[in-house]
């Protein structure tokens, strides 16, 4: 490697890394697993200057919420659960809509109006990307209702 030999985290207990954010440092870790084992509505597990990588639980019935993201876009995984993802131009005309399930995946472009609602009967888990960061390094919400709250204070 050539004299150069990063810090690399990985971790041994599951539940050690979703409290953390490694970023920016070099990072490894089995997704899916983290992803399953989440139980927070949102936690951000990498935090670099040009991406973000977080964890979310929608809960049976829940949604992360009507959202735009002026500066960012978003990838979503879906690794367990059921949902529909609804897209747009405009707050009110989100006439992109598609059923999502494990292993689905979909991207939300920068200034597209959005929202994603559990309709499973099982909390839906999935990861997302964000491109550049969207919410402050270390950010976790255990509910969507501490997400809201969070938001209005940055």
């Amino acid at each position: 490697m050539n004299g150069y030999c990063p810090k690399f985290y990985m971790n041994k207990a599951p539940s050690a890394y979703q409290t953390i954010d490694h970023g920016p440092n070099p990072f490894v870790i089995n997704i899916a697993q983290a992803t399953k084992r989440n139980k927070a509505f949102r936690t951000t597990i990498w935090t670099g200057d040009f991406m973000q990588l977080t964890l979310m639980c929608i809960p049976v019935g829940g949604e992360i919420g009507l959202e735009i993201h002026h500066h960012v876009d978003q990838f979503i995984h879906i690794e367990k659960g059921l949902g529909i993802v609804k897209m747009g131009a405009c707050k009110n005309d989100l006439c992109f809509q598609r059923d999502v399930c494990d292993g689905y995946a979909f991207v939300i472009p920068a200034c597209t109006w959005h929202n994603l609602i559990n309709t499973g009967e099982i909390p839906l888990k999935l990861y997302s990307i964000y491109a550049p960061p969207q919410h402050p390094k270390g950010t976790v919400h255990l509910t969507k209702a501490e997400a809201e709250a969070d938001e209005h204070s940055y």
